[in-house]
């Protein structure tokens, strides 16, 4: 395979895949060794591509030269002001400005045509009931599962009991009632979930967990999905 087209298939590949994408995963998808798998990535790196990661945690795709940006069909375009929309709705104050914010940057850098179809989007989302109270703590879990920094909880439990943890927050996952934050449990030693609504007081620490955080999320998830099936 050319060198060229083989660059090409492992940018698909990072586009397509969950993130973090294993070496061993892309090696796979391009027909090559590891080794020249990693050379592959210092190669995009070097014609612009902004890849984060590393071997032993996985590769993310965060910038994509090659891709034009606002390059939306009229779908992708429902989606996004049907998400960023209900994001208004159902987030705390500083997610629903980002949503807002989100939505007019956009619309403002479509091509005339596109930025009409954006505005005029057929799918919209809106509630007749009023949205759950936020929970007070979603912008400190939130800052500290970005910079992978540990904090401490104090949290009561579905029976009532008070219980202080220091955790790794991994992400927060929205449901239809509550936000849920899905983390590491430092004292158990395994993952946790912990109902946001239930914690009562977080504190930051200066404990950091990087470049832990996405391979140990991608193991929650595919945990929980396979407690699904069953």
């Amino acid at each position: 395979m050319a060198r060229a087209d083989r660059l090409f298939r492992l940018l698909d590949a990072l586009r397509r895949l969950p993130a973090p994408v294993t070496a061993a995963r892309l090696a796979a998808e391009t027909d090559v060794s590891e080794r020249t798998l990693y050379r592959d990535i210092a190669a995009l790196r070097a014609a612009g591509a902004l890849i984060d990661g590393e071997a032993g945690f996985g590769y993310t795709l965060t910038e994509d030269p090659s891709l034009p940006p606002q390059m939306f069909d009229r779908i992708e375009l429902e989606a996004l002001v049907l998400a960023l929309g209900w994001m208004q709705w159902q987030g705390d104050a500083e997610l629903a400005e980002a949503a807002e914010r989100a939505l007019v940057k956009v619309t403002a850098t479509l091509p005339p045509r596109k930025a009409e179809e954006a505005r005029h989007a057929a799918l919209l989302s809106w509630a007749y009931e009023p949205a759950a109270e936020v929970p007070v703590h979603m912008k400190p879990l939130r800052e500290a599962a970005w910079e992978e920094r540990a904090v401490e909880i104090a949290y009561t439990d579905r029976e009532g009991a008070a219980t202080r943890r220091r955790i790794w927050p991994l992400g927060i996952v929205y449901t239809d009632y509550s936000p849920w934050l899905l983390a590491w449990c430092c004292l158990r030693q395994d993952f946790r979930r912990f109902m946001v609504s239930r914690i009562a007081e977080v504190v930051p620490t200066s404990e950091s967990f990087r470049p832990r955080r996405a391979p140990l999320l991608r193991d929650m998830l595919a945990r929980l999905q396979g407690e699904e099936r069953y």
